[in-house]
């Protein structure tokens, strides 16, 4: 198949490549110029994706794979266009922002040739898929869906790190609008993917039929929603547990010895592309949702929860230094994509403390890119918070840190036994040392 992949960011390349992998002819289209370049160069835009580097080094030079600008050359005659454009939302009224996917869906139209199948793999409010890209397509294009051309949605389940993994682990969602288009999504993604045994689901791994868009657009929200909202039913356990000196570790640990309970971990910060935005993405049609945006507003307030404490303890970060460690919103992932580092350090600054942050995966530059300063371990600091779980964490000292009166670790990554002596604070558990 001649396949064209539409957005060549962290998961729209290694879908790209994991299509080129599989035996057909891709092409990638970015607005990007540097990214294209790159990738063109056989070198991958972003570090982090494993088995990346080695596929591109092998696929380009193939001619197998290429990148462009140029929807023209691109999107005419493919036999399937995948569009994996980020979608975002206003941090104000919690409204998905199409500008880019709209834009990107009119290049689309514009150069759209019959007999293509068309999927969108970027998350999206239940009914856009029908509600706005079939009319804007038919529009523009002069085609029809259905008839001339088959729009189905199929959302990407991946992790950024483990794309390639992931796309093997997990069955492959596909909603169509019509049985023919379902049929025709079912039979391209079975050509590009190939799927682990799983033993432990009710039917064999593999591209599951959801019946329709909305269905497969509202299981994709589904699953990060949920995930958003035991976090936060996590952070209100945390918090009461601090309240009553119980340590809510001990607690989710006993809880999630049977298998009816999953409980998730309380953090500081709920961060990433993913699980701070598909509730907002789900509210944007179902405002009634009052669960889901209790957990998302409570959520979100976890930085500052992190400072109250901090300062019930300190009296004040009034003109204290306080470096914060991790940028990023996960260990192990250069990306600050609605990590939590925003929140804490706009709060620390708003009750007047000096900050500094620090990220092994970051350059002093980078950082200073976002308008901090940038910590050197071994700098004088009164108190230090722990945003980021990197494993370069785990095994800091409060000899690391001059001058330091308090550790609050947002992750529970610190070894407690180093800190001995010195006051050490983890979310939900108001005794630990």
């Amino acid at each position: 198949m001649r396949i064209a992949v539409v957005a060549m960011g962290k998961i729209g390349l290694p879908l790209a490549v994991q299509f080129a992998d599989a035996g057909h002819d891709v092409i990638g289209v970015d607005v990007n110029e540097e990214t294209v370049r790159l990738i063109n160069d056989a070198t991958e835009p972003f570090p982090g994706e494993a088995q990346l580097q080695d596929k591109l080094s092998e696929l380009v030079p193939a001619g197998r794979f290429r990148a462009t600008t140029d929807y023209s050359e691109a999107i005419p005659d493919a036999d399937a266009v995948v569009i994996v454009v980020p979608l975002f939302v206003d941090d104000a009224t919690w409204e998905p922002d199409f500008k880019w996917m709209d834009a990107a869906t009119a290049s689309l139209a514009e150069n759209l040739t019959p007999n293509t199948l068309i999927a969108y793999e970027t998350t999206l409010p239940v009914g856009t898929t029908r509600g706005r890209w079939k009319p804007m397509i038919e529009e523009i294009s002069g085609l029809e869906e259905g008839k001339d051309f088959h729009l189905v949605f199929s959302p990407e389940r991946v992790l950024t790190g483990r794309v390639f993994e992931d796309l093997r682990k997990y069955p492959k969602l596909v909603g169509g609008l019509s049985e023919e288009g379902t049929k025709k999504a079912i039979e391209f993604y079975e050509a590009v993917l190939t799927f682990d045994d799983r033993p432990d689901l009710k039917q064999p791994n593999g591209v599951w039929d959801m019946g329709s868009a909305e269905a497969a657009e509202m299981a994709k929200l589904a699953e990060t929603t949920y995930r958003d909202v035991n976090i936060g039913l996590a952070n209100q356990f945390a918090t009461y547990a601090d309240k009553e000196g119980i340590d809510v570790q001990r607690v989710i640990d006993a809880s999630n010895s049977q298998p009816y309970s999953h409980i998730h971990r309380p953090g500081i910060a709920v961060g990433g592309h993913c699980i701070p935005v598909y509730p907002r993405l789900y509210l944007s049609t179902d405002p009634d949702a009052s669960i889901v945006r209790t957990a998302r507003q409570f959520n979100a307030g976890m930085p500052n929860y992190v400072i109250d404490r901090l300062e019930g303890l300190l009296g004040s970060v009034q003109d204290l230094r306080v470096a914060v460690l991790g940028a990023s919103y996960r260990g192990g992932v250069k990306e600050t994509a609605f990590s939590g580092i925003f929140a804490t350090v706009d709060g620390l600054r708003e009750r007047g403390a000096k900050v500094t942050v620090h990220d092994p995966m970051y350059t002093d530059e980078e950082l200073a890119g976002f308008g901090w300063d940038a910590y050197e371990i071994g700098t004088d600091v009164d108190a230090v918070i722990v945003q980021a779980d990197h494993a370069e964490y785990k095994d800091i000292t409060p000899a690391d840190f001059p001058g330091i009166k308090v550790l609050f670790d947002g992750r529970r990554v610190t070894n407690p036994e180093l800190w001995h002596g010195t006051p050490r604070l983890v979310i939900g558990d108001a005794d630990a040392n």
